[in-house]
């Protein structure tokens, strides 16, 4: 089935709104000033999803659709958030039945939020079964469908951020509907460029293949452990992308890439990340000056890029050059608003890869983002013969 490009941008745009209706709902229960702050939607295997939901006890609600929208829905909260939450709202603190049906209500109203933008918006009428609250560990707060379809052919999930910064509460929030159901309501309402659905797939395993070799390559030039903590292909407005990386300052390089796709590569530490890689690279591990930083990141970028791009290019069989690196250190923010200055004006929603590669343990991280053009990624994904 063909996912129609243009449906994902105005489903992401429904559930940015969708987000903004959960946070005044929140905001109205716990009296605090909440706003939401980013949404993204991402094609997501189980891999990523044991990644993201690992080994913490999550409070979720769940809700069955009916009508024009079928299939279950889960929203997951996380539970720092939903422990601050659990101290703003009378009756949610209590165990047992106050709890979970203080935490149903919350739920329900902001599954609400994102369901009916949805459906105003496909023109049909939904309803919504009583929630069903949930506490589980790990993925086993996903229904047994969602876990079958990620294992399959990975499964949609939105994520939101929302915030009080005044009282310090940070809620991320994780709605996935059915796979089949979503697809279905994609596929093509209009004309725009499409591109099938499988192919979303495959080129999601790639990007964790690659996030993988780059882990290891980091592993070999530094001496250091290595893991990739996650990696995915996000949907989401380049407004946002700034936001998700954030104002803290980041080292690194940029590349462009020429081919089909086009786009930019981006490789990125936080400061401390930085000084520790490029150290661990020199002989003895000296400290490093700044000029030594640059040049190890450089080519640490160098190195990184090249194989991250021959493989992505081996995988769309297309032909993908980079430009030398264009060393960086600015916040994250500032890096990513100038790259995204770079793309098509008429673009405001791209695919884009984001891996996390931990490096001798979570106190040092690296980031790559790789933001292709939206209409020549579609064209190169078309492409990709069926297996």
């Amino acid at each position: 089935m063909r996912i129609e490009i243009n449906q994902l941008e105005q489903f992401n745009h429904l559930a940015s709104r969708g987000a903004h209706h959960s946070a005044s709902s929140l905001s109205q229960l716990t009296g605090l000033d909440i706003h939401d702050k980013i949404t993204d939607v991402s094609l997501v295997t189980e891999s990523v999803l044991q990644e993201t939901f690992a080994g913490q006890q999550y409070i979720g609600v769940q809700v069955g659709l009916e009508g024009g929208l079928s299939g279950e829905t889960v929203l997951i909260f996380e539970p720092d958030s939903a422990n601050q939450i659990r101290q703003q709202i009378p009756g949610a603190s209590a165990a047992g039945v106050m709890a979970g049906g203080a935490f149903s209500e919350i739920g329900n109203i902001m599954i609400g939020g994102f369901v009916d933008g949805w459906a105003n918006y496909l023109g049909v009428e939904v309803d919504m079964t009583p929630p069903t609250y949930l506490e589980a560990t790990g993925t086993r707060i996903l229904p047994r469908l969602t876990r079958r379809e990620a294992a399959a052919e990975g499964v949609f999930l939105f994520q939101s951020k929302l915030e009080a910064t005044d009282a310090g509460l940070e809620v991320p929030l994780y709605l996935i509907p059915e796979y089949d159901e979503f697809v279905s309501l994609l596929a093509g309402r209009s004309n725009g460029p499409t591109v099938p659905a499988e192919k979303l797939t495959v080129f999601n395993d790639f990007a964790e293949q690659s996030a993988q070799r780059a882990s290891e390559q980091i592993a070999m030039l530094t001496g250091l452990t290595t893991d990739v903590d996650v990696s995915q292909l996000r949907f989401m407005a380049l407004s946002d992308m700034a936001a998700h990386i954030g104002h803290q300052t980041h080292v690194g390089s940029v590349f462009e890439m020429n081919g089909l796709p086009s786009g930019y590569f981006l490789l990125l530490f936080d400061e401390a990340s930085a000084s520790a890689v490029a150290s661990a690279m020199m002989p003895g591990g000296e400290d490093v000056s700044d000029s030594m930083m640059q040049a190890a990141i450089e080519e640490l970028g160098n190195i990184l890029t090249s194989g991250f791009i021959d493989g992505w290019a081996n995988t769309l069989q297309t032909s993908i050059e980079h430009s030398p690196p264009e060393y960086v250190r600015d916040t994250g923010t500032n890096v990513m608003q100038n790259v995204i200055g770079r793309l098509d004006g008429d673009q405001e929603y791209a695919f884009t890869i984001d891996s996390a590669i931990e490096i001798g343990g979570r106190e040092t991280q690296c980031r790559i983002y790789v933001l292709p053009d939206r209409d020549e990624l579609t064209r190169a994904l078309d492409q990709i013969p069926d297996s």
